[in-house]
C-alpha cells in the first residue's frame, strides 16, 4: 500500500517536471542546484542588471516552485502565516544584501485574509559586495512557511557564488520578470502604476478607521492594498468599499479590530498598490 507521504512526494515530482515549460521565461545562466522541501524546490540565481544612472549592479534571486494549491508568503503574511526569513550572516565579500518583493496576491480563505504567492516566486535581491573586484560568496540559512490544507514551516541552507562580471540577466527571465513587478515608489512611477489620491483618518470614537482613495490608470482588474505599521504594530487588512468608479477604488481599514488607535496616532504607514497592469508604494503618517 502506498503511504500519503509517498503519493505527496511523486505528484511533487511530476509538477515540477512540468513547471519550466510553463510561459517561455528565459533561463537565467548562473544558478545553484535545486533544493526540494515540503512540496516545493528552492534555488539561487544570480547575475548582472543595469543600476539607476551610470554603472551596473549584481543581483540575486530566491526562487520558490511550488506544487499545485500550496502557497507562501509575503514579508507581511497578512492575518495569519510567517514571513520568509533570510540570513546571510555567513556569507563573504557581501556587505548588504536588500531583498525586494514582487506584487503580492490577497487570499481568502476560513481563517482570514493572508498575503503572499502561489505557484512560484522570484525574490530580487540587490547585492552589494564589501570588494568590487571580487566575487560575492552567497551562504542563505532560509526559512519560510508553506501552506494548503495546512502549514508546514521549511528551513534550508543554499550556496552561489556571483562573480564581479556575472553575465547579463536575461530581459525576459523570471528573475528579471519579478523584478519588473517590485512595487515602485513615486519617483520610479510608470503611467499604469496606481497612486494614493486621498486619506482620512479617524482615530477617535466608536468607529475608530482610515479610509484610503486610489486611483488605478492602468485599469483596477487585480486592484488590492496592503498596509503595513512600524514598530510591530498590527494593522487590518484593507476593504475595498463599493465597487470601482472608473479608475478609483476606495478601501477602508476598520481599526476596532484588535488595534488600539491611539498606538497608531503619529507613525507612519507603509501602503503597496498592486494590480495587474502596475504596482507602486507609498507612505503616509497618521495624524
Amino acid at each position: 500500500m502506498t503511504s500519503p507521504s509517498s503519493m505527496a512526494a511523486v505528484a511533487l515530482i511530476a509538477h515540477l517536471l512540468v513547471l519550466p515549460s510553463i510561459g517561455a521565461a528565459a533561463e537565467v545562466a548562473l544558478a545553484s542546484e535545486w533544493t526540494n522541501a515540503e512540496s516545493s524546490r528552492v534555488r539561487l540565481l544570480g547575475g548582472r542588471v543595469e543600476g539607476r544612472g551610470a554603472g551596473a549592479r549584481l543581483l540575486a534571486g530566491l526562487e520558490i516552485e511550488m506544487a499545485d494549491g500550496w502557497k507562501t508568503y509575503w514579508r507581511n503574511p497578512g492575518s495569519s502565516g510567517v514571513p520568509p526569513r533570510l540570513d546571510w550572516s555567513k556569507s563573504a565579500n557581501l556587505a548588504d544584501a536588500r531583498v525586494l518583493f514582487p506584487a503580492p496576491l490577497r487570499f481568502v480563505d476560513r481563517d482570514g485574509d493572508t498575503i503572499g504567492y502561489k505557484g512560484a516566486v522570484v525574490l530580487p535581491i540587490e547585492l552589494v559586495a564589501k570588494d568590487a573586484s571580487k566575487p560575492v560568496e552567497l551562504a542563505l540559512a532560509a526559512e519560510y512557511g508553506i501552506c494548503k490544507d495546512i502549514c508546514i514551516p521549511v528551513e534550508l541552507t543554499l550556496s552561489l557564488s556571483v562573480p564581479p562580471d556575472a553575465a547579463a540577466v536575461p530581459g525576459d527571465s523570471r528573475l528579471a520578470r519579478a523584478l519588473e513587478r517590485v512595487p515602485r515608489p513615486a519617483s520610479a512611477r510608470r503611467a499604469g502604476d496606481p497612486a494614493v489620491t486621498r486619506v482620512k483618518s479617524e482615530l477617535t470614537g466608536d468607529m475608530p478607521r482610515i479610509v484610503i482613495e486610489t486611483s488605478f490608470p492602468g485599469g483596477t482588474q487585480g486592484a488590492d492594498l496592503f498596509v503595513e505599521a512600524p514598530d510591530g504594530l498590527w494593522v487590518p487588512l484593507p476593504k475595498k468599499t463599493g465597487g470601482a468608479s472608473g479608475n478609483a477604488v476606495s478601501f477602508e481599514i476598520d481599526l476596532t479590530d484588535g488595534v488600539d488607535p491611539a498606538e497608531l496616532e503619529g507613525k507612519t504607514l507603509r501602503l503597496t498598490l498592486v494590480s495587474d497592469a502596475g504596482q507602486a508604494e507609498t507612505t503616509f503618517k497618521l495624524e
